[in-house]
């Protein structure tokens, strides 16, 4: 029997029966950089409960354009609960009779929450009345809407959450600072444990090579790979202190878009741009070539790539090219409230982010079950 005690991207397995740990053959910097990078602001607040009940994670996805109102497909709006979002996907295949292939989402939805998310469906003899009236145990449909193509994943702008951590033992006062903090400065945009799949166990995988992982592992190990080297070239600018900063050979990225360019030196107006969080320095996404980085900034990421050999090559030997990813992630709209047992954080983020990343630079966290990584 293995008992595990999880926290917020840490794993510490404890075998009561002198049984293997879940990780075992994986170097012990994958699990440090996959699952307990270093934080900017400190040590946390405290050890809070998460997702003690789904209600207790609320994320509803901001599509961030406006339904076609005509077309071949069905843009629905579905509230989840306690649900996984593949699941949902394959019952709306059924009510429609189409195949699961055909259900459009932007992205996975952690199954423990409440979320609002949207997915397509074929046009099909269900009418848009019809399926406003859909409600399960699970989920319910609350919009329908004519639309004009399948929708692809990554095609949103943001989601916004509603989270409550329970049996909190923190003062007002320091709450307030440490948001205040997060609000102005950001936070590391590292890679949450759901990247790495349940305990990690994407990473054990890593080390077989291309051509042993088979459909559909084979895109979840990649992603693993890639993000566990990204997150390591992140701490490294963590721990100097410039993961919030631009420099001399950096590539910025401009807040919430793919637009990325070269810093050959950094004036009055970047310094400014940056400290707005209109831009914010980036991160390889680790592929074949060098990155696009020069100077201080090359060296270091080349050195982190050659710490993951095993990584950098199963990446490499896919195809895959380097990419960029902001260093830092901006969290918007951030507040807190006070209840009874509880404290409820509000905030946004842009797509592609982890609200765990958030989380971890104010609360140490458990869950009821040891499961912070959901599906997303």
């Amino acid at each position: 029997m293995i008992e595990r005690r999880v926290y917020m991207n840490s794993f510490e397995p404890v075998d009561q029966a002198g049984g293997r740990p879940p990780l075992a053959g994986v170097p012990a910097a994958w699990v440090a950089a996959a699952l307990d990078p270093p934080r900017a602001f400190g040590s946390p607040l405290g050890m809070g409960l998460l997702r003690a009940q789904p209600d207790d994670f609320v994320v509803e996805e901001d599509l961030g354009f406006a339904p076609a109102g005509t077309g071949q497909h069905v843009l629905l709006k579905v509230r989840k609960r306690d649900a996984n979002t593949q699941w949902v996907a394959r019952e709306l295949a059924r009510i429609c009779r189409s195949r699961p292939m055909d259900v459009g989402f932007a992205g996975l939805k952690d199954r423990r929450a409440v979320a609002v998310q949207w997915f397509t469906v074929p046009k099909s003899a269900q009418s848009l009345e019809a399926w406003t009236t859909v409600q399960t145990p699970e989920f319910e449909v609350l919009e329908a809407h004519a639309h004009t193509r399948k929708l692809p994943r990554g095609a949103l702008a943001g989601n916004g959450f509603v989270i409550r951590v329970r049996d909190v033992n923190v003062t007002d006062q320091q709450l307030a600072e440490r948001v205040g903090l997060i609000s102005r400065r950001g936070v590391p945009n590292y890679f949450g444990p759901q990247r790495f799949g349940r305990q990690g166990s994407n990473l054990a995988q890593i080390s077989a090579g291309l051509r042993a992982l088979r459909m559909p592992e084979r895109g979840f190990v990649l992603s693993a790979g890639r993000s566990l080297i990204f997150n390591a070239a992140l701490a490294e600018r963590v721990r100097d202190g410039s993961w919030d900063r631009l420099e001399a050979g950096d590539v910025a990225n401009l807040d919430g878009r793919g637009s990325v360019f070269s810093v050959d030196a950094v004036d009055a107006t970047l310094t400014d741009r940056c400290l707005q969080l209109d831009i914010h320095p980036s991160g390889p996404m680790w592929g074949r070539g060098s990155p696009a980085t020069k100077g201080r900034v090359l060296e270091l990421e080349s050195r982190v790539g050659m710490q993951f050999p095993e990584p950098a090559a199963l990446v490499q030997d896919a195809g895959m090219d380097q990419e960029r990813r902001s260093l830092r992630l901006a969290v918007r709209n951030l507040e807190w409230t006070r209840e009874l047992d509880a404290i409820v954080l509000r905030f946004r983020l842009t797509r592609g982010s982890f609200a765990t990343t958030v989380l971890r630079e104010i609360f140490d966290v458990t869950t009821p079950d040891g499961d912070l990584e959901g599906d997303t």
